[in-house]
């Protein structure tokens, strides 16, 4: 107990104390005009108050990750805690809070045409595809993990069918409709059931006196059941992606950059919706470790389950929180996905519109771009949840570091403290690289050669531009495309 109350303090000081020198390192500037007023479309661009637009943020985050992948990664043990505590800190904090501004100071630009203007129109026209694959798979993801909650918690009333079609429509209403709108207006409802469930069964883990694992030296060891199959490095930071950094959170902040009213807001909706996300994961964590009596046991649920963490949140709610509060909380659960998951084909229809030129204004030109999204989302959700899931999770992962180089080529150009994104670009570098190539869905190599090549290109790419930072002092270098 004493770790997950350390871990949740370290979070909130992250917040207060992190996150206002990177406050300090982008330099705001309060009286300057945001794009919502001065763009303002009525449809994209439209001012909110912050309380709307830090929820909106947070539910946008906070898809099936910080839950199911925190209760997948409570697998290792306490070592989740720690990296849930300094990824949310250190980098998806960080992430979170430099793409958001980045797109602010950019008039609301998606990350994709951010990535051309620091590191050349090459890369801007590969992350455009590969960020716009990523919101559909993001999409038809968060389309099949919430039906199938909602299938259980029915006993197959309707069948899994139907919850789907209802999710898609709501899908393609929320797309097309100005944000303000729908997801404006339906958000603020998601949120209670989604902290109502954090919350309660925070109380109950306190008010019971579960025993949740100590984070110690002798206990930060890889305690997965299949070990050699699941090395610790690089399978936990995969696993745990929301509730420490994603790169789908990139994806998302231009959208509500586009409804800043002053750059004060940034840290609050950017640094903040991360943290209080890394609380979130925390939570699940600590309740995964210690519903079932300890890892091992969670272990042995998992796998009999085949790695369905869906079940152990269904039991989790359920038995904690009585029939009332354990559907209350799975409506949290359902929330998360289905808020991710319409801001992700909301965010893929402005991301093509950007490629495209094409002005959002008219229902027409939202229709023209969303059909062909929706026709290969839908596509997506017919194959085995199981395979899509962990080719989310890896692209996911490989966008937060392409955008934590974004990030550190812009800091690098200004003249700033490049460092904050650099250590963690360098890391997750590692991270990706080890991943693809010893997870069964990439080359499956040995973990000894997967992690030397990984370490390896980590390696070179921290020389590389400590090297290009050297020799290029006092220049203005990386801007390509003004």
């Amino acid at each position: 107990m004493i770790s997950f109350c350390l871990s949740v303090i370290a979070l909130v000081l992250g917040y207060l104390l992190y996150s206002r020198f990177l406050e300090k390192i982008v330099g705001i500037d309060p009286a300057r005009q945001t794009p919502a007023l001065t763009m303002a479309d009525g449809v994209d661009y439209v001012p909110l108050p912050l309380w709307k637009i830090f929820l909106i943020q947070f539910l946008n985050i906070a898809g099936l990750g910080p839950i199911f992948g925190a209760v997948a990664g409570a697998m290792w043990g306490p070592a989740a805690f720690l990296w849930i505590v300094l990824g949310s800190v250190f980098a998806g904090g960080v992430h979170d809070y430099f793409s958001g501004m980045l797109s602010l100071k950019h008039k609301g630009e998606n990350i994709t045409e951010i990535s051309g203007r620091y590191l050349g129109q090459p890369m801007k026209q590969f992350m455009r595809g590969f960020t716009l694959v990523l919101m559909v798979i993001v999409g038809a993801v968060f389309i099949m993990g919430p039906a199938k909650i909602i299938d259980d918690m029915t006993n197959g009333f309707a069948g899994i069918t139907l919850w789907v079609w209802v999710i898609f429509i709501y899908y393609i209403l929320s797309t097309i409709l100005p944000i303000d709108k729908l997801i404006g207006k339906i958000y603020p409802l998601f949120g209670v059931a989604l902290l109502f469930m954090a919350v309660g069964i925070m109380v109950v883990m306190f008010a019971d006196g579960f025993a949740i694992p100590e984070l110690t030296l002798t206990n930060l060891t890889n305690q997965h059941a299949n070990p050699e199959k699941f090395p610790l490095f690089p399978m936990l930071f995969i696993t745990i992606a929301c509730g420490a950094i994603s790169g789908f959170h990139a994806s998302q902040s231009p959208m509500m950059a586009r409804c800043m009213t002053n750059e004060k807001q940034g840290r609050t909706i950017f640094y903040g919706a991360m943290v209080t996300e890394g609380v979130l994961a925390l939570i699940w964590a600590a309740i995964g470790m210690s519903f079932y009596g300890g890892v091992s046991d969670l272990n042995e649920v998992m796998m009999a389950q085949k790695g369905n963490a869906a079940f152990v949140v269904n039991e989790i709610s359920h038995s904690l929180l009585g029939k009332v509060g354990g559907v209350l909380a799975l409506l949290g659960v359902v929330a998360a996905p289905i808020t991710s998951g319409d801001t992700a084909f909301r965010s893929a229809r402005l991301i093509a519109a950007d490629f495209l030129k094409l002005k959002q204004g008219a229902i027409k030109n939202r229709l023209l771009i969303s059909a062909p999204l929706f026709a290969i989302g839908f596509a997506i959700t017919l194959v085995d949840f199981g395979v899509v899931w962990r080719y989310f999770a890896w692209t996911n992962q490989t966008l937060a570091t392409l955008v934590l180089w974004t990030i550190t080529a812009y800091l690098i150009q200004e003249k700033k403290m490049f460092w904050v994104t650099f250590l963690p670009a360098v890391f997750m570098t590692a991270v990706i690289t080890s991943y693809i190539l010893v997870a069964s869905e990439g080359f499956g190599l040995s973990i000894a050669i997967a992690n030397g090549v990984g370490i390896g290109a980590a390696l070179f790419m921290f020389i590389a531009v400590l090297l290009h930072v050297y020799f290029n002092k006092g220049k203005k270098t990386l801007e390509m495309v003004k």
